[in-house]
């Protein structure tokens, strides 16, 4: 989802551009981090506690590399979508189920620190824009909002599908529809692209979320039974093979410019 108005962006911004591939990997990356984190913590017995503490650990390693590249580089990016999906997750599910905080109150809580992250972005950069992601002051304001996004989307999620009890199948309906509403106001009603983007980037989680617990959970709950291994591998897959495409097209993009440049 893009501006009508987008300038080209940088050649050295640190996030991708937003295409069709960036949403198939973005939503297939939010999938497996609902049951990577159910996984870790349920089926391999570690509990919310050990598997929030592990997984922040190695998303902090992953973001060390992130920030390293100074450019985008489909690997490291992406590695640190996935695990900061699986966190996100943790922390939402940590606060509800370990501290008894309601979802109502979890969802009210992140959508105001989402809203204060874009406010003191704004406020310092003057522009909300992922096209421009060219300082590190920038890209931390951008993975900030972006784990934000993620503990709001699994919060919200959550209190669609079981406290309002519509299910997983209904919820991600629900959740799919408001998203294809918002790129029809952009692309028709000229929505601005930046709000557009992110109003779309929080509700690809419950999404993802919703779709996630169908595939993965047991009948008696709703879900088709397939369990978190067999979900978290099939969209493990289609994520390696996205981030390799999507390695091997940004290179051929490359040679490409430096063959201009050179004529």
């Amino acid at each position: 989802m893009l501006s009508p108005t987008k300038p080209a962006a940088p050649s050295h911004n640190r996030v991708p551009e937003v295409t069709v591939d960036f949403w198939l990997i973005k939503l297939m990356a939010v999938t497996m981090g609902e049951t990577a984190a159910d996984y870790l913590a349920v089926n391999l017995g570690l509990g919310l506690t050990v598997t929030s503490l592990v997984m922040t650990g190695i998303l902090i390693v992953a973001l060390v590399l992130q920030f390293a590249q100074k450019r985008y580089v489909p690997w490291a990016y992406w590695l640190a979508v996935v695990l900061i999906s699986i966190v996100g997750t943790l922390i939402t599910d940590n606060l509800v189920d370990n501290f008894g905080v309601r979802l109502q109150t979890t969802t009210i809580a992140f959508s105001v620190a989402l809203a204060a992250t874009f406010a003191v972005w704004y406020a310092s950069e003057r522009t909300l824009s992922i096209h421009t992601i060219v300082t590190t002051r920038r890209e931390i304001f951008y993975w900030l909002a972006i784990l934000f996004t993620f503990s709001l989307g699994t919060a919200a999620g959550d209190l669609v599908a079981e406290s309002y009890d519509m299910g997983y199948l209904t919820s991600g309906l629900l959740f799919g529809g408001v998203i294809a509403l918002i790129a029809l106001a952009w692309y028709l009603l000229h929505l601005d692209g930046i709000l557009a983007f992110w109003l779309a980037y929080i509700l690809t989680r419950p999404l993802g979320a919703s779709f996630g617990d169908l595939l993965s959970q047991p009948a008696e709950y709703g879900g088709l039974g397939f369990g978190t291994i067999f979900t978290s591998l099939i969209f493990l897959g289609c994520i390696i093979g996205l981030v390799l495409y999507m390695t091997l097209k940004k290179t051929a993009d490359e040679a490409d410019e430096i063959l201009l440049e050179s004529d």
